[in-house]
């Protein structure tokens, strides 16, 4: 989903770099030092990025942008975290059509890109809305990039454009235009309109 990194200001971390080392006389001293050391190696490695926005295209075309307070970028050095992406404080991803028109966009107070299992994370206060008015609630939102689909296993709430329907499920599974929405467990109403008898969510 990144292809290119525009930021106000950018400032790069390695985190508990090594100043200096002290020299004992005493083995047991010399011991707690070499563990220290050996620590240190072994702590994260990461870029921090400000003002963060990304610009994701094909063939010249704009499909999404993110943008976000703050990004980190952990290293292949840190165990467990090798390229993932992270939005601490929260993120916003604006998708447009091959028109240029917004179709969704999707907001938490927490994000994380999995890039090695094409896996990303929005978790607190995720809320995706549809350009129709029609809007999705949940606490987490997983999207699959190799499969193409949103999905969870908390519950989640779907409201319909004009108040024309409220739909729960305690977890969901979707295509990413939201035409096949699959979810547990699901209760809720709807009021169809003039020229519409079927639910349409997100047209």
């Amino acid at each position: 989903m990144i292809n290119s990194i525009i930021t106000k200001h950018t400032v790069s971390l390695f985190t508990f770099s090594i100043i200096g080392i002290l020299l004992f006389t005493a083995c047991e001293n010399e011991m707690k030092d070499i563990n220290a050391i050996e620590n240190i190696q072994q702590e994260e490695a990461v870029d921090l990025y400000k003002d963060v926005k990304i610009i994701y295209s094909d063939s010249a075309i704009v499909k999404a942008q993110l943008t976000g307070p703050e990004m980190k970028i952990y290293h292949d050095t840190t165990q467990g975290k090798n390229n993932n992406y992270e939005f601490e404080k929260g993120l916003q991803i604006i998708f447009y059509d091959a028109a240029g028109k917004e179709t969704q966009r999707i907001k938490s107070d927490y994000g994380k890109q999995r890039s090695q299992e094409g896996i990303t994370e929005f978790r607190k206060n995720v809320i995706i809305n549809m350009a129709d008015g029609s809007v999705i609630k949940s606490d987490e939102i997983f999207y699959d990039e190799n499969q193409k689909i949103y999905y969870n296993t908390v519950p989640i709430t779907m409201d319909f454009r004009d108040a024309r329907g409220s739909m729960q499920a305690t977890s969901f599974k979707s295509d990413t235009d939201f035409k096949n929405i699959q979810g547990e467990n699901m209760t809720g109403f709807y009021i169809p309109s003039n020229n519409n008898q079927v639910p349409a969510f997100g047209q």
